[in-house]
């Protein structure tokens, strides 16, 4: 699993981010087809400190205003869910990845269950 904005950082510099307040956060998204409503999980994004988790999700939100909406029945209910975690800043997963950034670790291995 690919995470955002770890492009080009050593494991030091995640490491140091994260004791001064970085983030791994995930968001949602809403899609119906009339009939067929998916709520998705977007991939992890990690933000540094003093970074906007809502900014960051107004895709996530503006992807489900758009989409999200035509399912029945789940589409509306699932669409208010999605808007109102990303309006909340996503959901914080950085519990579940700050035990796996070890110095020698290669890549980053995604938790069981992200969403």
């Amino acid at each position: 699993m690919k995470i955002q904005g770890l492009e080009g950082k050593s494991v030091s510099e995640i490491q140091l981010e994260l004791q001064r307040g970085a983030k791994f956060i995930v968001y949602s998204y809403c899609v119906s087809l009339i009939l067929v409503t998916f709520r998705r999980p977007s991939e992890i994004y990690f933000l540094p400190p003093g970074t906007s988790r809502v900014r960051k999700g107004l895709t996530f939100s503006l992807i489900t205003l758009l989409l999200g909406w035509w399912g029945i029945p789940w589409g509306p209910i699932y669409s208010v869910k999605s808007i109102v975690e990303n309006f909340r800043g996503g959901r914080d997963v950085t519990t579940d990845f700050s035990p796996r950034i070890q110095p020698t670790t290669v890549g980053f291995a995604a938790p069981a269950k992200v969403g």
